[in-house]
């Protein structure tokens, strides 16, 4: 059981909550939701008592365990020696069931014996979490557990997460998978700073929420144009020089001034700013020609003779389930890394932007204002809307990028490389920490952008709105016309 007690709780200096509450009975199921930086990482803190409120009580019942987006003070991993050691310190069980488990976490390429502390970030994570669920703490506070997992990988967790016989407090941007099985949905209206309850599943919850934001957009629009019609009016009184008259104008000048101090502003989510962006820089009719490329790592053959140009403005979309290849064949095209066998020819023109989750190196201590004016030739101005539009409105551009979430600083990355003239871009899981509407938000600067894009997402309704033009298909090494039912097939392998 959880109680959130009018609790306060800023970060240098900016409110995340004021006295805001919340409850969650014991064995009940929720679903986490909010813009990204609306608070939602630093309420598990809070919970785990990691963190402290400024004011009220955060009450919680029963032994908690959280695995949080990135798994990087888990000390049980550090310690362990091996997989095996590491899952059994959660609960006893033969070496098959441990295997089935994580090849249903797409961690087949890992052995029972391999030491935690050196594995990948993602397959830490998934560790984490077949750890925690097999532990069955009295509340499991997950943090994004599907991330790092392709679109079998989500429906199978998330089955598994709407069994579990215990309190699930879950944030996740796949919450449609769980759906049938929340039993509340919590909301962090980053607005008010406080917590929203409704009773019932995420797609009640989605009707709720729409409902109330249409009716606060009509009522704010009603009022704007009340406030118009009245100053219309004050204009024309002012040409009057009597007393009456004049007391009548003030009197109006003082009604309109209410209504404006009383007016709600519209949600962040709602507000809809133009994105015009940088005309790309001019390149040749085929960017990309990939030659018979073959990578192997030791005895296991990664891509084989891989063949498929791309031709000027076509998006393409790599598909394929966890570990065959998708990476690799892009480190490959950028230079990282270097195939066994083939040929890889870049126009000399491409000028290509690369978004890797693995790849950020902002620095922490720039504000992202300043981030901006180091890696673009914008105008202030340009970087201010850019940035408004990418949801860092008001005085965020103020902020250090240090102090950003994971779904901000994504936003922030793919922010500064829609403000440059690019020709080229590979996006290697854009979606990544992001909630709904940032990924609403990159996908429509991604639909207004001509350039080529190369792009790997395992968010199947992105990838359906993107409309890419053609699919390669890995380990199959197919290069296809795109259609939605592609996606369906990857989940099926």
């Amino acid at each position: 059981m959880i109680q959130v007690k009018a609790i306060s709780f800023s970060h240098t200096g900016e409110f995340l909550y004021e006295e805001a509450s919340f409850s969650l009975p014991k064995n009940k199921k929720a679903g986490l939701v909010g813009l990204n930086g609306a608070g939602k990482s630093t309420l598990f803190n809070l919970i785990m008592k990691k963190e402290w409120p400024e004011e009220g009580k955060v009450i919680v019942e029963g032994s908690v365990m959280l695995v949080a987006q990135e798994v990087k003070n888990d000390k049980l991993q550090k310690k362990a020696k091996s997989v095996r050691e590491y899952l059994l310190s959660a609960r006893s069980n033969r070496d098959g069931v441990l295997l089935g488990l994580m090849k249903n976490m797409e961690l087949e390429n890992i052995s029972l014996e391999d030491t935690p502390s050196k594995l990948s970030g993602g397959q830490k994570t998934k560790l984490a979490i077949l750890h925690a669920v097999l532990s069955e703490p009295d509340i499991l506070l997950l943090d994004e557990p599907t991330n790092f997992l392709d679109v079998a990988g989500k429906r199978w967790v998330m089955h598994w997460l709407s069994n579990y016989k215990k309190s699930l407090i879950v944030v996740s941007h796949d919450l449609d998978l769980l759906d049938r099985h929340i039993d509340k949905v919590i909301y962090i209206n980053k607005q008010t700073k406080k917590f929203e309850e409704y009773t019932g599943n995420y797609s009640k919850f989605k009707r709720l929420k729409a409902d109330r934001d249409a009716h606060l957009t009509r009522f704010i629009k009603n009022q704007q144009q009340q406030m118009k019609r009245m100053q219309k009016s004050v204009e024309k009184l002012r040409r009057s020089n009597v007393e009456k008259v004049i007391r009548q104008r003030v009197q109006l000048e003082r009604r309109i001034q209410k209504i404006q101090d009383n007016l709600p502003e519209l949600p962040q989510e709602l507000v809809r700013i133009k994105l015009n962006l940088p005309t790309p820089a001019h390149i040749g009719s085929m960017p990309l020609i990939v030659k018979s490329i073959s990578k192997s790592y030791g005895e296991k053959q990664v891509l084989e003779d891989v063949n498929f140009s791309i031709h000027k403005g076509q998006r393409i979309a790599l598909i394929g389930q966890n570990g065959a290849g998708k990476s690799t064949l892009i480190k490959a095209i950028l230079g990282l890394s270097e195939p066994d066998s083939g040929e890889i020819i870049l126009d000399e023109k491409a000028k290509i932007g690369y978004y890797s989750q693995e790849m950020e190196d902002f620095d922490p201590n720039l504000s992202l204002f300043e981030t901006m004016q180091t890696r673009t030739r914008a105008t202030d101005g340009q970087i201010r809307s850019f940035l408004a539009r990418f949801m860092f409105a008001g005085d965020a551009w103020l902020q250090t990028v240090g102090s950003l979430s994971g779904g901000e600083k994504t936003r922030l990355s793919m922010a500064t490389l829609m403000l440059q003239d690019f020709n080229f871009l590979i996006l290697d899981e854009p979606t990544t920490y992001l909630d709904v509407l940032s990924q609403r938000i990159i996908l429509d600067a991604l639909k207004k952008y001509t350039g080529t894009i190369l792009i790997v997402s395992h968010t199947p309704d992105f990838l359906k709105e993107l409309k890419p033009k053609k699919a390669l298909l890995l380990p199959e090494e197919k290069f296809v016309f795109w259609e939605s039912s592609l996606l369906e097939k990857t989940s099926e392998m």
